[in-house]
C-alpha cells in the first residue's frame, strides 16, 4: 500500500529533508518565488543539512541553483547555459532510484545525473534569501510518463 502526500512548502530559510523513504519520486516540482542560493535532489538520512550547497558528499544529490548537478563534489552534469531558471521558473524532478532527472517549465533538460546509493528522501535547501514553493502532488506541469506524485516505502512486517 502506498501512501501519497501534498505538501505545498514555503521554503525561506534552512533546509529540510522528508521523513518517510521513497518509492520514487517523480516530480517534485519547485516555483522559483525569490532567487537566491538553492539546491533539490534527494538524499539520505546521513547528510549534513547544516553544511550547504549540498552535493559534497556521499549522502545528497542535488542540483544547484547555478544549473549543476552534484555528488560527492564533482558535477555530475550540467543545464545548458541558456536553460538555468529564472525566478517564477517552475523547476522539476524525477528520481527512478538510478536517476535524477530535471525539468524546466515541464521541458525535460536531458541532464541525468547519478550515483547516489540507499533509501533516499527528497532534499530542498535555500540560503541568501532564496523562496521556494514545492508541490510534491498536484503539479503545474504534467509529469513525464510513468511518473506520479511521491510513494512512500513502507515496511510489511
Amino acid at each position: 500500500m502506498a501512501a501519497s502526500v501534498f505538501c505545498c512548502l514555503r521554503c525561506c530559510r534552512d533546509g529540510g529533508t522528508g521523513h518517510i523513504p521513497l518509492k520514487e519520486m517523480p516530480a517534485v516540482q519547485l516555483d522559483t518565488q525569490h532567487m537566491g542560493i538553492w539546491g533539490i535532489g534527494v538524499a539520505t538520512q546521513k547528510v549534513n543539512l547544516n553544511q550547504i550547497p549540498l552535493g559534497r558528499d556521499v549522502h545528497s544529490l542535488v542540483m544547484r541553483s547555478d544549473g549543476a548537478l552534484y555528488h560527492n563534489s564533482e558535477e555530475k552534469n550540467r543545464l545548458p547555459a541558456n536553460s538555468l531558471p529564472q525566478e517564477g521558473d517552475v523547476v522539476g524532478i524525477t528520481y527512478d532510484h538510478v536517476e535524477l532527472n530535471v525539468y524546466l517549465n515541464g521541458k525535460n533538460m536531458h541532464c541525468p545525473a547519478s550515483g547516489i546509493r540507499g533509501t533516499v528522501y527528497p532534499v530542498v535547501y535555500v540560503d541568501d534569501s532564496a523562496i521556494l514553493d514545492c508541490q510534491f502532488s498536484e503539479f503545474y506541469h504534467t509529469p513525464p510518463p510513468g511518473f506520479e506524485k511521491i510513494l512512500f516505502e513502507q515496511q510489511i512486517f
